[in-house]
């Protein structure tokens, strides 16, 4: 990043920092990506929170970025198992943050497996959780009755240009490491599981690029928009892993079990969008097939007769390259922001809430100040 554009970057942090800021700084921890363009953003929290700790997830950690980072918190390793104990997690939280308001921003919904003993348990109290990801949304929503507010921005609309962008980005980096081996796209049909706005943001990319795309969406709503959008939608999901050479992997669930991948053909490849705990069950399959590296970030599986490509160990495929979505992040991180703002108001009550549109409003307007130029 050029001095000029850290100085912009900087400059539009503390004009949000202050227009969110709060009479008592809560406490917070910070679950992010940890690339290229974050400290600006943990700068950021870390004036309008007493930041306790980021977290970074372990697969998009960019070693200068967090060198920059350390220099205004501590990073502490990130794993599911912290956050699936109840015992584990208040350890964690209690020797970081004893005895204090508390604020959490999650990214993917690590904090909701333990959040009602956090609640229950925590020797302060928590105020609440931002989360960022349409994953991490619906891990929240799935609660049979949440103990604090949940601030999302997983459905915002200043998050549409990010999922659109980052869309692009999987797609660039999934033909990248097929033409690695020397394979392309074309002629090669492509499956896409999930409907949501990235697997449409995904299905969109692939038809521009002259590629033949077929929709599984266990949504009955997106399979018809994704047929008001010109896709072929699988009537049955067995046949549909057959025919696809380029499986792409977007639902925020587990879209492929063991038993699937004996259905995928030959040579075909697959790719994801988050990380492979999340979407791929690959518990089985050593027991079955036999890895091999096979060009970079490529593994190919093979068993007696069959054969299938897995590309960056079934991690989103994206951060091979950066997973960079340009200026555009900064909107969805100036939501959190606003998110914080509303948790430590102290106000909301226990559920999911949204930020408002007049705090969208000033964020877009603030943005289009500093960036559209």
């Amino acid at each position: 990043m050029e001095a000029f554009e850290r100085a912009r970057l900087n400059a539009y942090f503390a004009r949000l920092a202050a227009q969110f800021t709060t009479p008592e700084r809560p406490a917070a921890f910070l679950i992010t990506h940890l690339l290229p363009e974050r400290p600006a953003f943990v700068r950021a929290v870390a004036t309008q929170t007493d930041l306790r700790a980021v977290l970074p997830k372990p697969k998009s950690i960019h070693a200068a970025a967090r060198r920059e980072v350390e220099r205004v918190t501590q990073c502490d390793p990130l794993s599911r198992d912290l956050f699936e104990n109840d015992e584990t997690a208040l350890d964690y939280i209690e020797a970081r943050a004893a005895d204090t308001p508390l604020v959490l921003l999650d990214v993917g919904g690590y904090f909701a497996p333990v959040l009602d003993a956090l609640c229950d348990r925590f020797s302060g109290r928590i105020l609440g959780v931002v989360e960022d990801t349409e994953n991490g949304h619906k891990r929240y929503a799935d609660c049979d009755k949440l103990p604090c507010p949940v601030v999302s921005v997983a459905r915002s609309p200043l998050k549409d240009p990010e999922d659109f962008l980052v869309g692009q980005s999987v797609v660039f980096s999934t033909e990248a490491l097929m033409r690695g081996r020397g394979d392309i796209m074309h002629g090669r049909p492509a499956l896409v599981i999930g409907f949501g706005k990235l697997g449409s943001s995904i299905a969109r990319l692939l038809h521009a690029k002259g590629v033949q795309v077929t929709v599984h969406d266990i949504d009955p709503v997106r399979r018809t928009q994704a047929l008001a959008q010109g896709f072929t939608v699988a009537r049955d999901r067995e046949a549909a892993l057959t025919g696809a050479g380029l499986v792409l992997c977007a639902t925020g669930a587990v879209s492929l079990r063991g038993d699937d991948f004996p259905h995928l053909r030959n040579g075909a490849y697959i790719a994801t969008v988050t990380s492979s705990e999340d979407e791929l069950d690959l518990g089985g399959l050593p027991d079955v097939y036999t890895r091999t590296p096979d060009g970079d970030h490529v593994t190919r599986y093979q068993t007696t007769g069959h054969y299938f490509y897995l590309l960056n160990g079934g991690n989103a495929v994206n951060f091979l390259h950066g997973a960079s979505v340009g200026p555009f992040i900064y909107l969805v991180q100036a939501e959190i922001l606003a998110g914080v703002r509303m948790l430590a108001r102290g106000d909301l009550g226990s559920g999911m809430h949204d930020v408002g549109a007049d705090d969208r409003a000033f964020i877009a307007a603030t943005w289009l100040n500093y960036f559209n130029r």
